[in-house]
């Protein structure tokens, strides 16, 4: 596989609106992220990835843009935008945008032109269908719930949203609608940012007939998914905004992509593939319920670890994965993927390792490197997520208490990761000197950046130090483009593996159980290159490896 410049790159993602205010107004801001660059610099991070910062009316948290060439107030302004592009350069970071491309705002003016005349010029930039018998043009349930179609007031017509009904998806099959989209795309790579991840591009291709399908609830509805799934062509799609927008300019561009098979995998971020690295999600949809989250299952240890084993060794050699532990779509990695026993600085540790050194790009989300926790709300009211209040409605609906409701929002919201960021021990986090648009969790003075700054065996401390371990001359072969192996596989509550590369060998152990764990290491342990319980206890070839301990040994 051929090099290339993003691959031994550490990504952080930044949740704008919950990582520092500095106007007082409550909501997190662009010059916050140019108080922090200094920050996220010594942690070692290379590409700073923004969720939108677009103009938008933020029904879903600016994944509804109104307007993709200026910068939403409440962040700021285009010149701090430009000026934050420039400092992240001097430091050799490089800004990632969140490309939004599948819908837009029904804010755009786009959509209020096509909403006015559905059967003229702007009509066409989205779906709208005329109703069969009095209902909806077929039987989508939209990601959020309810249908994907929505009624256009005193016409016979709807509109298609795979979100929100405030999203109408564009019609990437007019060819005006797709000039424009290249457009916008170079203007901002013209600016001089790195790249973009592409947010639900997988959704941008539709069966142009939308037909219905056997309902897959009581509500007489199917997942929009399935229709999606069964969409073909979209290749052509993906193959042309690649050549007209992020070639040209060797942009890095990670793609929000879910159930690609293993033989279209390859098209989509091989060699010559339409985006650069997408996420493994393999992981994630493990905990994901049957029919919602209140019904999500307990995550088994066993089936985590043999599903990362899987896709690190079927993928090695032939693409580049992106790994991730959390991000603003999902909740705290230290409360969803830790055992109730390790949901301690030393787990959050052990968890850091095995997802920072496995073959792929590490994504780290704010917080993370913290360990920042799920945050419980005692009230609906408190959750600002449109997905969250429909999820609560949903497993009352089911038969749920309205205790057991908020507990599936507590195991799995969105807005467990936008709580805003902890940076020390003040009122609000530090994080403003007004009231914070969504609740801080109330272990801000426990786990804060001050307090690990200060604290040499901190979290933050650990993290910055298992990131240079990657990026270091010595290792960044073995790393970086080394070979996976799985390790002690027969080993229950174990997950251990080997990475080869440059002349090199290493062996990576972490102990999710409650027990310790006794190993005959098989190789000559040349020594230890990052432990988070101090040193290892070892004995000749034995070692004796704790509950919640995890060690990095070069071996040969």
């Amino acid at each position: 596989m051929e090099r290339k410049w993003w691959q031994d790159k550490i990504v952080y993602q930044i949740y704008p609106k919950s990582f520092q205010d500095t106007n007082g107004d409550g909501i997190g801001d662009l010059r916050g992220i140019l108080d922090r660059l200094d920050y996220l610099k010594e942690l070692g991070v290379d590409l700073i990835w923004l969720s939108p910062v677009y103009q938008s009316p933020f029904v879903d948290q600016g994944y509804d843009i109104s307007d993709y060439y200026r910068i939403a107030e409440e962040f700021g302004t285009m010149e701090d935008f430009d000026l934050l592009v420039e400092e992240a350069k001097k430091r050799g970071m490089g800004i990632v945008m969140d490309l939004v491309v599948n819908h837009c705002s029904d804010r755009h003016e786009w959509f209020q032109k096509a909403l006015a005349d559905p059967e003229g010029e702007y009509g066409d930039y989205f779906y709208f269908r005329k109703g069969r018998d009095g209902r909806a043009p077929s039987n989508y349930r939209s990601y959020f719930g309810g249908s994907a179609w929505e009624p256009v007031p005193g016409t016979d017509y709807y509109y298609f949203h795979a979100f929100a009904k405030e999203q109408p998806d564009l019609n990437w099959e007019n060819p005006v609608v797709r000039e424009k989209i290249y457009e916008m795309v170079n203007w901002w790579l013209d600016k001089g940012i790195a790249g973009f991840r592409i947010d639900a591009i997988i959704n941008i291709k539709k069966d142009l007939n939308f037909p219905s399908f056997p309902p897959d609830g009581p509500d007489g509805l199917c997942q929009v998914t399935k229709m999606v799934e069964q969409a073909r062509g979209i290749g052509a799609f993906l193959g042309e905004l690649r050549d007209r927008t992020f070639a040209p300019h060797h942009a890095f561009t990670v793609g929000e992509v879910f159930n690609v098979g293993e033989d279209k995998l390859e098209e989509f971020v091989g060699e010559n593939g339409y985006f650069c690295t997408m996420f493994d999600f393999a992981p994630h949809i493990l905990t994901q319920g049957e029919h919602g989250w209140y019904d999500a299952p307990a995550l088994e240890f066993d089936k985590w670890r043999d599903t990362i084993y899987q896709s690190q060794t079927a993928h090695q050699g032939k693409v580049f994965l992106s790994n991730i532990i959390e991000n603003h779509d999902e909740p705290r990695g230290a409360s969803r993927y830790l055992p109730e026993h390790a949901r301690n600085e030393a787990g959050v540790k052990m968890l850091g390792t095995v997802s920072v050194l496995l073959a792929g790009i590490p994504f780290i989300y704010q917080g993370q490197e913290i360990g920042m926790t799920n945050c419980r709300m005692e009230r609906l009211e408190e959750y600002d997520d449109l997905d969250t209040r429909n999820q609560y409605h949903l497993a009352l609906e089911k038969g749920c208490t309205p205790a057991e409701a908020m507990e599936a929002c507590y195991r799995n919201s969105r807005d467990n990761a936008r709580t805003p960021m902890q940076w020390n021990g003040s009122r609000n986090a530090g994080f403003t000197d007004g009231t914070p648009w969504l609740k801080v969790n109330e272990n801000y003075r426990a786990i804060n950046v001050a307090a690990q700054e200060q604290d040499p065996d901190s979290v933050l401390a650990y993290y910055r130090k298992l990131i240079a371990l990657r990026k270091s001359e010595a290792w960044k072969e073995t790393f970086v483009y080394g070979d996976f192996a799985p390790a002690y596989e027969e080993e229950k509550d174990l997950f251990a593996f080997k990475r080869s590369g440059g002349g090199k060998r290493a062996l990576i152990l972490a102990n999710f159980g409650k027990e310790a764990v006794e190993l005959n290491l098989e190789e000559k342990v040349e020594q230890v290159l990052l432990a988070n319980l101090g040193t290892p206890h070892r004995e000749g070839t034995r070692l004796l490896l704790r509950p919640c301990e995890t060690v990095v040994f070069q071996v040969s």
